[in-house]
């Protein structure tokens, strides 16, 4: 079995690093520009785990720029939930759908390129 090199793994920890902390300075700006309900139409469970996530996304970054096998582990968590919270908002609550959302278009996409490369990238990280 051939091994991912190592600086394939640097760059798509970069990229992960980097839109995570897009994610991170959203959620911040969100929080602090509306409080624990950034969304008047989303339930407050909803509110609060997007909120959740201007700590979880910096410290899954924090993680990554360390390169440490959790920032890995946290950002699959981070993205497979995210995903699915806003697929229910989008589709159970928006009554919307996904050719209509472009930013639920994006965050597929991130979420299938962590997904894909978590396996990739966590063999060459530390403990």
């Amino acid at each position: 079995m051939s091994r991912t090199p190592r600086h394939a793994v640097a760059l798509v920890c970069a990229y992960a690093t980097g839109l995570l902390l897009v994610g991170s300075v959203a959620h911040i700006t969100g929080l602090l520009q509306h409080g624990l309900r950034p969304y008047d139409w989303a339930p407050g469970w909803l509110n609060l785990y997007w909120t959740s996530l201007a700590l979880l996304d910096t410290l899954a970054a924090l993680l990554l720029l360390r390169g440490r096998r959790a920032g890995v582990d946290l950002a699959c968590a981070i993205m497979a939930t995210d995903l699915v919270a806003n697929w229910y908002a989008v589709h159970g609550i928006q009554h919307s759908h996904f050719t209509a959302q472009p930013g639920l278009q994006r965050l597929t996409a991130f979420t299938v390129l962590v997904l894909g490369t978590a396996p990739f990238a966590h063999r060459h990280l530390t403990r």
